[in-house]
């Protein structure tokens, strides 16, 4: 889809708009009429695509998906992801995913035992199925373990498992699991392990953000998933077959934890046995994982001391006894603590310090899957009174207005590219090829994607007055139907210049943006309650396929910030 610069054409695509999304009563003000779409459809229909077992079929309806979802205009891509670093010389065995996770597991720093790390600050979760941050995945990556792991070309490779069989319908999996595998309290981990954690985390009493990915497993809409412990081995029982089911066995969500370690710690639940807090075993130090390294301090919001577990599997080729991370999200800070040699790696590098360091050997540039963009909170009051096709409008709006080059040239990163789609260049289609591609599936608008880059000050007009709103002599918004609201970011300078970029924008048609800047975890728990109007987002895919980018929207998605269905 591509809009016009035609309000002809701007009310057609809002009659499209509102074919996919049908108007229910269900808005925000007591008096307002809804302009949240009903997001039944969408459901409905990522539930067809997890069941297709036709793969060209299925990246057709992906596509499909993704068009319901860009025709809210709730998603508002800016660019796609890189991911930079910065490594002293002398670290090897290092390696990055595709999704950004970074393992620690097997670096060597010549004869140093420790490595000193900035990821980020204060993580939200350590409970690898709670968390849903990038950088708390890099900490489970490097402190539990799945039945799989992603090699350094992102692939999986054996971890827990040595192997597995694959039924003729590909609907039954069955894994061998290591001899003598355990914990790092030294006791036995086996395949009722592996059953108690994927229950666990795919019961909805867990509340897991990722609990869907366990939808594609039988039984998961019962509540009760098809996993057993069948003679030593471990067995799941699919809805249909998966192609990359031995990625989502390598993601955390996936990890194995120990039940009593999980359920005697303190706060988990009441004297009558209601759970409180199913996280509450991994919020201090001591608590036991089943990876690489084990927790040994945490001094919150200052540092985190990991240290070499004896009873990891592959615990003879971990060669660094101890990973000391600072928690901060002070760029300069960290910056000033790697250039004087107090930090060994650091995972951001200010923005105005980029220029300096772009030649520099030590600094890394990595490829990774994922695009970073605005979203919008549907159910905001910004949009009540709005009907569906009126509050889409609203947001394709700000889209049209938002110098996305500008961004990338003055805030961004080497080697960044507009996103005109919230699917990230380069992902795999399912069946062999790129899913932006063009082919038999679907004719993708590969040049502008789903709208023209460009700034459109005209277009962006006529959307808002498709909205119902009138201009002054000036082409300014009238005093009779302003438009103001609040925009949420971390406190990161990249991400808050991104914010300022767009503030600016904004105001070229007298759209007044204030910028609200809280702690990395209180960020993430005010959008995930959807304690916003509008805040900066970005999503870096868990495994190399579209689905992994279309199904976190689900209204039952522990990911969906933007509110859809709900």
């Amino acid at each position: 889809m591509k809009f016009s610069k035609t309000l002809l054409l701007v009310f057609l695509i809002a009659v499209l708009a509102c074919a996919l999304v049908a108007c229910a009563p269900q808005g925000n003000g007591p008096d307002a009429e809804s302009s949240a779409p009903d997001w039944a459809a969408y459901d409905a229909l990522i539930a067809q695509i997890k069941a297709e077992t036709d793969f060209v079929a299925r990246e057709a309806l992906m596509h499909q998906a993704e068009d319901m979802l860009m025709a809210t205009g709730a998603v508002m891509p800016l660019y796609y992801y890189n991911d930079i670093y910065m490594m002293k010389p002398g670290i090897e065995g290092f390696y990055n995913t595709v999704n950004q996770t970074k393992y620690f597991m097997y670096a060597t720093y010549g004869d140093a035992t420790t490595l000193r790390i900035n990821l980020a600050s204060e993580p939200a979760r350590l409970d690898p199925h709670l968390n849903s941050s990038v950088d708390g995945a890099a900490l489970a990556a490097n402190s539990f373990i799945g039945l799989y792991k992603l090699g350094a070309d992102s692939v999986p490779i054996p971890d827990a498992a040595t192997g597995y069989e694959m039924s003729e319908d590909g609907l039954v999996w069955t894994f061998t699991l290591r001899d003598g595998l355990k914990f790092s309290d030294g006791s036995d981990l086996t395949a009722d392990d592996v059953v108690y954690s994927w229950k666990r985390a795919a019961d909805p009493e867990t509340a897991a953000d990722y609990s869907y990915m366990y939808s594609g497993i039988a039984g998961f809409d019962d509540g009760d998933i098809q996993v057993a412990n069948v003679d030593g081995k471990f067995q799941v029982t699919l809805n249909a077959p998966c192609a990359y089911f031995l990625d989502l066995c390598a993601f955390p969500t996936y990890y194995i934890i120990k039940q009593d370690a999980v359920e005697t710690a303190e706060g988990y639940q009441d004297a009558n046995g209601n759970l409180i807090d199913a996280g509450a075993w991994a919020t201090e130090a001591g608590y036991v994982t089943s990876g690489a390294y084990t927790l040994e301090t945490w001094n919150h919001n200052e540092s985190m001391v990991y240290v070499k577990n004896p009873y990891y599997w592959d615990a003879a080729n971990v060669k660094l006894e101890r990973l000391e991370f600072m928690l901060s999200a002070d760029e300069p800070a960290i910056f000033a603590a790697y250039q004087a040699g107090d930090l060994d790696f650091i995972d951001t590098v200010p923005t105005d310090e980029i220029a300096s360091v772009i030649d520099n050997p030590e600094f890394y540039i990595d490829d990774v899957l994922g695009t970073y963009y605005v979203c919008f909170n549907v159910k905001s009051d910004l949009f009540a009174g709005k009907t569906v096709e009126q509050a889409a409008a609203m947001r394709q709006a700000f889209s049209y207005l938002v110098d996305r080059q500008y961004i990338i040239d003055t805030v961004g990163q080497t080697g960044q590219k507009i996103a005109t789609s919230f699917i990230p260049d380069g992902m795999l289609d399912g069946h062999g090829g790129v899913f932006n591609d063009s082919d038999d599936a679907y004719t993708f608008p590969a040049e502008n994607g789903y709208f023209d880059p460009a700034v459109n000050v005209d277009t962006a007009r006529e959307l808002l007055e498709s909205a119902g709103y009138t201009f002054d002599e000036n082409g300014m918004l009238s005093a009779d139907t302003p438009i103001s609201f609040e925009y949420l970011t971390n406190q990161t300078t990249g991400h808050v210049a991104i914010a300022e970029c767009i503030q600016q924008d904004l105001a070229a048609l007298g759209i007044s943006m204030s910028i609200k800047t809280v702690d990395w975890d209180v960020f993430l728990n005010e959008r995930k309650a959807g304690n916003y109007d509008i805040a900066r987002n970005g999503w870096i895919a868990d495994f190399n396929d579209p689905i992994n980018m279309l199904e976190m929207w689900i209204t039952d998605s522990g990911n969906n910030d933007i509110q859809f269905g709900r």
